[in-house]
């Protein structure tokens, strides 16, 4: 007892750093619970904590801690019940087709290279204002060209809508909520033109910020062919549309996708060259030097370029993250703060929690913490190791090798867990590429932006292009090398929450009782190693079925409701083409009618109302489901179409012979972004607080 008792009291003085962890366990039961929380009771847990925080100071050392961690828990809590509240706008309720007016806030592109417009002050043909979604987003298609998107038009086009959908399978990777956060009350596309209405305000502030990116984009590759020219675009400008697919596959597997996303990387590599050229600039003038704090001069100017480097980026959320942890390092150099600590990164991610809790669960925000924690941890460690015996030009390539370690180890379990592959060289790839990012690439941009008004900007292009090349290069290589890329299964998310605690006790804690984190750590990996796949999967449209068999997942249809196939595969950490799957024995297809056996559990799947219509009763299965609405026969369990929509979609495990079945709404509950009831309910309340 004694031993603990030291082990505790040597944490004093580190206790802060675990405030994120007790905010993020908050967030996470807010959003693990089955049922929506009465929005007064997120208020009054977020005043209680604020309280409780306020007065922790004069509360005695014995019962402060535990005092404080309960209410960061109730904080985290209400923080994220009362974000999910503030962001509340209509959801489309059903799938529209018709005439849609609104304004453009935002223009990127599908994962199918379609443009997609965000257009918010929307207005649908015969749809009462109070139900019509704040914001929608559409895919272009078809002919298109009458005019040049720009954020502030306002366009008019006829296009499909829909409520935003929800996971694919139980677990899996929730849009419904992440479009509820983003504010979008529906999603669609159109094929026919998309027409000005009236065009932007020449004097909006954000609308000159953009045709400056697009400006400088266009710049940029005009000048530098290829794709490079579209890799500087995109780290300069954010705009990826000039990336070609080969290019971004090679990328994502040699783990060289973080070089493309202006990330903390990026933001961190131009703020300390900002930094370090100010810094040094100023002290080739001794009276400069001598007269003036040149330190915090320098770190005022590194956060000026990195504020202008948000704006000029489109400030997408992974970018305003990344801006936030290298602010709150520059702030820490402007109170005459170490900059690279613990407290740091701990601070930005209690400003990222409270500003988006909803970010907890994106892996940007894992992996970027993750990263950074890690590093600044093994860094603080060997920061007084003796380095006599190491050559002074030796120095900086390790410290490149071990930060390039360290940093692909914190985040390949989370990369992993996502994305259900892990790059086997990614260790290789970085060494040869990130050096080269700080060192040539990101000064380079900097060179040919301030080159720019005089005409002079092709040196710093050029050197950029030199950069860009080899790293595209080292991509191809090390995609091409055998086995360069493993597949994963994707395990349940108690797995992740095992490798995250294990990893940050190993981290944080302060003695001997570290390594005790090797034992979570340790235990999600052992529970990764049997994660258990669905034997049976059902798409909430009622036509797409998939059975697992010994070849690997057999899908129902050989094309066609791609999203879901692809991610039942992916998850499987198996992925092969969907007509591949497509043949795969263990479905037995009659025209419209495919027929599984599971265990002791005969399945049938109807597409159509012709054959719907001829089957009778059940059709000699114990589950029969169907792509449309129909009346539930006796002796069967019936998905329709109508079912599925109130269920999402299903999975089923082969237990003792007999299929145990398992809903998405059995998994996520009812909650504000899912069902529409909670919303009505809440609705008063959610207006009370919008006027707040």
């Amino acid at each position: 007892m004694q031993a603990l008792m030291g082990q505790i009291a040597a944490q004093r003085d580190y206790l802060f750093l675990w405030t994120p962890l007790g905010l993020s366990l908050g967030i996470a039961l807010y959003f693990g619970l089955k049922f929506e929380p009465p929005l007064a009771l997120s208020t009054t847990l977020l005043v209680c904590a604020l309280v409780v925080w306020a007065v922790q100071r004069w509360l005695p050392e014995g019962l402060r801690i535990a005092v404080v961690a309960l209410a960061l828990i109730a904080g985290g809590f209400g923080l994220a019940g009362v974000r999910a509240h503030m962001v509340a706008e209509p959801v489309l309720g059903f799938r529209y087709y018709g005439a849609i007016e609104g304004r453009i806030v935002a223009i990127d592109r599908s994962q199918s290279e379609a443009v997609r417009l965000t257009l918010d002050r929307v207005v649908l043909e015969r749809m009462d204002p109070s139900r019509t979604p704040a914001k929608v987003r559409v895919s272009l298609h078809g002919e298109q060209g009458f005019i040049t998107p720009e954020p502030g038009q306002t366009v008019i086009l006829t296009g499909h809508l829909s409520p935003p959908s929800g996971p694919v399978e139980p677990g899996g990777f929730d849009f419904q909520r992440m479009a509820w956060f983003q504010g979008l009350g529906a999603v669609g596309y159109t094929r026919t033109p998309v027409l000005l209405a009236r065009p932007a305000s020449d004097g909006a502030a954000g609308l000159w910020v953009y045709r400056q990116r697009v400006a400088i984009s266009q710049g940029v590759q005009a000048r530098m062919e290829g794709e490079a020219g579209a890799f500087a675009a995109a780290i300069m400008t954010g705009d990826r549309s000039a990336m070609g697919q080969a290019s971004l596959a090679a990328l994502r597997a040699s783990n060289l996708a973080h070089l493309l996303a202006i990330s903390g990387m990026h933001m961190g590599i131009l703020a300390a060259f900002i930094f370090g050229l100010v810094r040094y600039g100023l002290a080739l003038f001794p009276r400069v030097a001598l007269r003036f704090p040149t330190k915090k001069i320098a770190a005022v100017a590194a956060l000026i370029v990195a504020a202008c480097y948000l704006a000029l980026s489109g400030g997408n959320i992974a970018t305003q993250r990344a801006f936030i942890m290298v602010a709150v390092m520059l702030v820490a150099v402007l109170c005459d703060r170490r900059a690279l600590t613990l407290r740091a990164v701990a601070i930005a991610a209690i400003l990222v929690l409270i500003l988006r809790p909803e970010a907890l669960f994106g892996p940007g925000f894992q992996m970027s913490f993750a990263a950074t924690t890690a590093l600044v941890a093994v860094f603080s460690g060997i920061r007084h190791v003796p380095m006599d015996a190491v050559p002074r030009w030796l120095r900086p390539v390790g410290a490149v090798v071990v930060s390039s370690l360290v940093a692909g180890l914190a985040t390949a379990p989370i990369a992993a867990f996502h994305f259900n592959q892990i790059a086997q060289y990614g260790l290789i790839a970085n060494l040869l590429s990130v050096p080269l990012m700080g060192t040539l690439v990101m000064p380079s941009a900097v060179l040919a932006t301030v080159l720019w008004p005089v005409g002079l900007e092709g040196i710093g292009l050029w050197l950029m292009d030199l950069g860009l090349s080899w790293i595209l290069g080292v991509a191809h290589f090390v995609t091409g090398l055998g086995g360069s890329l493993r597949h994963v299964v994707t395990p349940g998310p108690e797995v992740l929450v095992l490798i995250a605690l294990g990893g940050l006790v190993v981290i944080l804690w302060r003695g001997s009782a570290r390594w005790a984190g090797l034992v979570p750590l340790m235990l999600g990996f052992a529970l990764w190693q049997v994660a258990d796949r669905p034997d049976l999967l059902i798409a909430d449209s009622g036509s797409l079925i998939g059975v697992m068999t010994q070849e690997g997942r057999a899908v129902s249809k050989a094309r066609g409701e791609s999203f879901a196939a692809t991610s039942w595969l992916e998850n499987d950490g198996a992925p092969v083409p969907q007509q591949d799957a497509y043949g795969r024995a263990g479905l037995d297809e009659q025209g419209r009618i495919i027929r599984a056996t599971l265990g002791q559990t005969e399945v049938i799947n109807i597409r159509g109302k012709t054959a719907l219509a001829e089957l009778s009763g059940c059709g000699g299965a114990d589950i029969l489901i169907t792509n449309q609405d129909h009346s539930a026969p006796a002796g069967c369990t019936l998905f329709d179409i109508r079912q599925l929509r109130q269920t999402g979609a299903v999975a089923g495990w082969v237990e003792d012979g007999r299929l145990r079945l398992e809903t998405v709404r059995d998994r996520t509950g009812d909650r504000l972004w899912n069902t529409r009831a909670v919303r009505q309910r809440d609705t008063p309340l959610t207006r009370a607080l919008a006027r707040l």
